[in-house]
């Protein structure tokens, strides 16, 4: 499988990017899954359902099956949050996987930037950070594109991974 990750600060475009992405690798005939890192504390279950009340009955894993879709639930209780690479592991083989956030990880990537977000550049202190996708033009020693720009985005991916 191939890597390439969409990172940057908060409010940033990495959402809105991979979603575009995403649905451009699609339309190329690849097949891609993602690997989103949260912050904060998530849940894609609801109280009241029965797999909800399973979790909190004790379960450490609960599947949830329905004839559209798969979902796996692992309640981590008091054991560390899976590794990156553990994590990959757990995804069945596809043409690419993309991932959003994971900052810190050495796998290379693009910089969803926005001026109006305030934050500053991560790509000056990154060199896994391959290229820059930007609202303003930028002068920095790697590519720039168009936030905007998603064929641009998606070839210079496919190129740098030879997809």
């Amino acid at each position: 499988m191939k890597i390439y990750g969409i990172t940057g600060w908060k409010n940033c475009g990495k959402t809105g990017l991979m979603e575009r992405l995403i649905s451009e690798f699609c339309r190329r005939g690849l097949s891609v899954s993602t690997l989103k890192h949260a912050h904060h504390s998530t849940d894609v279950d609801h109280p009241g359902t029965d797999s909800h009340r399973h979790r909190e009955a004790g379960a450490a894993e609960v599947i949830l099956a329905s004839p559209s879709r798969v979902a796996i639930m692992q309640e981590l209780r008091d054991t560390p949050e899976p590794s990156f690479t553990e994590l990959l592991a757990r995804l069945r083989p596809v043409d690419l996987v993309l991932v959003e956030g994971f900052k810190r990880e050495s796998h290379p990537k693009i910089e969803a930037y926005r001026t109006a977000a305030g934050q500053s550049l991560i790509a000056p202190q990154d060199t896994s950070i391959r290229a820059v996708a930007s609202d303003i033009p930028l002068h920095l020693d790697r590519p720039v594109f168009d936030l905007d720009a998603t064929e641009v985005i998606a070839d210079f991916i496919a190129q740098e991974i030879t997809l």
